[in-house]
């Protein structure tokens, strides 16, 4: 064998160690939680404490003190206005038709599997569109916080 076949072997073994290093952590974080499955059908949505055409449900996590998942459901027109969080958000749509729009960049049209990431501390305000109702997933990335209007 050459240093060069070496070297090639090596690369390859260091670049399957590096792209099963995310399927080992999370195989490693599935077996340390007590796991769950829901379908979407038995989500049990309650009326959000801030904005009143939304409905919420707390999928994972205690958004009091670290990350959580949560799952929202808007009719068409129901508008989340504009506001921000400390904690990073993360916006997938599911269902229907998402306007996003964040500071500093162009609004867009999501529709299912759109996706959408704020950093914290970025403004944002979403805008259920089209013909059906919205059904979002939002995670945060720890302790759940909301500060309305735009940053100064």
């Amino acid at each position: 064998m050459t240093i060069h076949s070496l070297r090639n072997a090596a690369a390859w073994r260091l670049i399957a160690a590096v792209l099963a290093l995310p399927m080992s952590i999370a195989a490693f974080a599935e077996a340390a939680m007590s796991g769950s499955m829901k379908p979407l059908g038995s989500v049990r949505f309650a009326p959000d404490n801030d904005v009143r055409c939304l409905l919420s449900a707390l999928e994972t996590g205690d958004p009091a003190t670290g990350p959580s998942t949560w799952i929202l459901k808007a009719p068409v027109g129901c508008v989340v206005p504009w506001h921000y969080h400390t904690a990073q958000e993360q916006l997938m749509v599911v269902v229907g038709e998402v306007r996003a729009e964040m500071t500093g960049r162009q609004p867009s049209l999501l529709g299912p599997g759109g996706f959408a990431m704020m950093e914290g501390g970025m403004a944002h305000q979403f805008t259920c569109q089209g013909r059906e109702a919205c059904v979002m997933f939002v995670i945060f990335d720890r302790a759940y916080d909301i500060k309305w209007g735009k940053r100064p």
